[in-house]
This record gives structure tokens, C-alpha cells and sequence, in this order.
């Protein structure tokens, strides 16, 4: 017999309530659950990266972290970066177009998801900085001259909409 327990938690803005299996992992809730894809599993062992997402504003590995330990959490997402108004995309994830950051695009979203911590805590981070923020991803496709380009564009594009 399979027990289920609550959870309440806001994802990308909008609250959901669900009974998840205790040993469901929060890659699985979202992907499954929420039908949200954006977040991506690779090693399912925390180490490259791919399901990186935004717990109360904090990166977090969701292969890692289990569905109930977010109850009454805020989880931000890939998908949640879009503006909801417009579409559009947001800077970070325009700069990776633009600087081409993103080559099979399977990890980019861990990237992205990265490079948004490391931006709100760091707004014009040095090379070396933004090498080390991003050092717990991987990318197989070995694209990381264009990817620490993406960061830098990034950084650029976010202080001059805030006017820094």
C-alpha cells in the first residue's frame, strides 16, 4: 500500500495542491505532475545540472529533492521566466539565442536557471565568477566559450533594463 502525502506549493507563480507519493522527486512532480518539461533530468544524481530549478529563489537540484520536502515552497522553473503578457522571452534566456548558449538544448535550461541566481546575487559577475557559478553543469555538447559568452550578454541585457 502506497501512501501519499499533501503538498501545497507555488510553481512559477500559480499555487497547486497534490498527494505525491513519498519518494516521488520534485523533477518528477513538475515533469509529470505539472506537466511542466522545461525541467530536463540527466544523471538523476545531482551532478550535471539539468534539473536545476529555483527553490525560494535558491538553486537547487530537483532529481535531489523530494515533492513533499517543497510543501509550502516557492519553485520557479524554466517556463517561469517567460513574460506571461507577451511571451516574450526573458533577457537571460534571449541572450542564450543571441550569444548561441544553447546547442542540443538539453542542459540549457539548468544553465539558465544558474545563470538567474548568480545574476540576481552577482549583476556584472567576472569571467571567473561566472565559471565557477556554472561549474556544477555539464554540457555534453561541450559548448562553454558560448555559454560563458550567453552569461556575460546576459549580465549586459539585465543592467540596462534596470537601469544600472
Amino acid at each position: 500500500m502506497t501512501t501519499k502525502h499533501p503538498v501545497s506549493v507555488k510553481v512559477n507563480g500559480i499555487r497547486y495542491e497534490r498527494e505525491v507519493e513519498a519518494r516521488l522527486t520534485l523533477a518528477d512532480f513538475l515533469r509529470h505532475e505539472l506537466a511542466l518539461g522545461g525541467t530536463h533530468v540527466g544523471c538523476e544524481h545531482g551532478i550535471c545540472g539539468v534539473c536545476t530549478v529555483l527553490i525560494d529563489g535558491r538553486s537547487a537540484r530537483s532529481c535531489l529533492t523530494l515533492a513533499v520536502q517543497i510543501d509550502g515552497a516557492e519553485v520557479t522553473t524554466v517556463e517561469g521566466l517567460r513574460n506571461r503578457e507577451t511571451g516574450g522571452l526573458h533577457p537571460i534566456q534571449q541572450a542564450f539565442v543571441e550569444a548561441h548558449g544553447l546547442q542540443c538544448g538539453f542542459c540549457t535550461p539548468g544553465f539558465i536557471m544558474t545563470t538567474l541566481e548568480l545574476l540576481r546575487e552577482n549583476p556584472d559577475p567576472s569571467e571567473e565568477e561566472i565559471k565557477e557559478a556554472l561549474g556544477g553543469n555539464l554540457c555534453r555538447c561541450t559548448g562553454y566559450q558560448s555559454i560563458l559568452e550567453s552569461v556575460k550578454l546576459a549580465a549586459a541585457k539585465l543592467r540596462e533594463t534596470q537601469g544600472a
